[in-house]
């Protein structure tokens, strides 16, 4: 066993964030016992009610509901963990060495610099990841459980719990930390540093994550509304003249709406929106859309940024660190 004995910068940093370590494993129980005692109350306990002496099944599953729910709010609450990571964690994990003194014990210790920051990056990056994969695991069996609807691959949440993104997040999370806890060498300024910058990079490229890839286009005859093929993202929708030009569905809306005598009449709201299709030669619809096959697809392009960027904030936290201590 002495050979799996952690030993210098890996036994003092897994020491120096002990508490952190058994925080991050108590929420992993606390969510894989919430997750498991819902799911036997699902399979388990099922939902009746009686009337005239007979039991009958009731309308509302409580159990699932319940489960349901549970597992929206650990999707959601993993959206926090990249932020939680470099604030907390990687932040400080430089930062606070050089602001206590304590990194020039560790390198007056035979350790090289290089050495004792990859050390450091190593334990908090390997403790991240395997959080995240157990978290991932219970949220996946639960929610194949529950084959819900309601939590899509495509929705915030699930679609970085479902795929890779999560994983790159962190990855970025302890790169970003490190750097600019070189960068700054004080704790609180590191840590409010490293949660506004990757706060901002994850919201950009959240923002920007369905604009990577095309869209699919879907027409048909003016009607009911067309929906997406195969329960995919719909991105947008609106109305098309003879000419194939697009025309926004909500100038006859509104149109329609503004119309005197409508608020007492509904048929005077239909003339009046049929009317303003035909003023403005309205043939068709569309729907544009991401089918389910562009999910692999954006989770790797997305990914694929995080890693670039985490690459390029470990080369520089690397060099600054050269610089300091050649």
């Amino acid at each position: 066993m002495s050979g799996l004995a952690l030993k210098g910068t890996t036994w003092v940093t897994v020491r120096q964030y002990r508490r952190t370590l058994w925080l991050a494993g108590a929420v992993v129980v606390l969510v894989g016992a919430v997750l498991g005692a819902l799911w036997i109350w699902d399979v388990r306990v099922p939902d009746t009610y009686t009337r005239g002496g007979r039991t009958l099944p009731a309308r509302t599953d409580t159990g699932r509901d319940l489960l349901s729910s549970a597992v929206g709010g650990v999707a959601d609450g993993m959206l926090l963990l990249p932020v939680l990571l470099g604030a907390f964690v990687a932040g400080p994990l430089v930062a606070r060495a050089y602001e206590s003194g304590t990194y020039k014990l560790s390198l007056t210790q035979s350790v090289g610099p290089a050495a004792w920051l990859r050390a450091k990056l190593l334990t908090v990056t390997v403790a991240a990841l395997v959080t995240a994969l157990a978290l991932t695991v219970l949220y996946r069996l639960a929610q194949g459980h529950l084959t819900d609807t309601r939590h899509r691959d495509f929705d915030l949440g699930p679609y970085e719990v479902t795929g890779l993104v999560l994983f790159a997040q962190l990855l970025a999370a302890v790169a970003a930390g490190a750097l600019l806890g070189l960068l700054v060498r004080r704790t609180l300024l590191a840590m409010a540093a490293t949660g506004t910058v990757l706060g901002v990079v994850l919201l950009v490229l959240g923002s920007l994550r369905w604009s990577l890839l095309p869209v699919r286009t879907i027409t048909g005859p003016n009607g009911d509304m067309l929906m997406p093929r195969d329960n995919g993202l719909l991105m947008d929708t609106g109305l098309l003249t003879s000419t194939g030009a697009r025309f926004d569905r909500e100038i006859c809306w509104q149109e329609a709406n503004a119309a005197p005598g409508v608020d007492a009449d509904h048929d005077l709201w239909i003339t009046a929106h049929e009317q303003c299709l035909t003023r403005n030669d309205i043939t068709a619809q569309y729907v544009d859309y991401h089918p389910q096959s562009h999910f692999w697809p954006a989770q790797f392009i997305e990914s694929g940024i995080l890693l670039a960027l985490a690459a390029l904030a470990l080369f520089a936290a690397f060099r600054v660190l050269r610089t300091r201590h050649p």
